[in-house]
């Protein structure tokens, strides 16, 4: 899903009541208040939803695959997002309802 997808879905579904325009500059804001936030370090909770935050990673020593020489690689921060208990649920639901692939080594081992 783009982000235009989700301003068609989130305009389709408040009705006549907002232009596309304005459904895109709502999206625009809040996302851009999520950037915001965790460029600041804070995190951002929305109940029903999730948290995101920002992760610190410690530097680490690292190996270049096709040379297998060591490479440093600094500390540095990394955002995050992690789905609330309701929110794993309803998406494991809706994947049990509806029937699709199997995710390789479930049920044919």
């Amino acid at each position: 899903m783009t982000k235009a997808d989700l301003v068609e879905q989130v305009y389709e579904a408040i009705g006549p009541g907002i232009t596309k325009k304005d459904c895109s500059a709502v999206i625009d804001g809040f996302l851009n208040a999520v950037k915001q936030a965790l460029a600041n370090d804070q995190h951002i909770e929305i109940r029903g939803f999730g948290t995101f935050k920002v992760k610190y990673r410690k530097p680490r020593t690292a190996r270049n695959p096709r040379t297998g020489e060591s490479v440093h690689v600094p500390a540095r921060a990394v955002p995050v997002f992690k789905p609330s208990r309701l929110f794993k649920t309803h998406v494991a639901q809706e994947q049990d309802d509806e029937p699709g692939p199997a995710a390789p080594g479930i049920g044919g081992f």
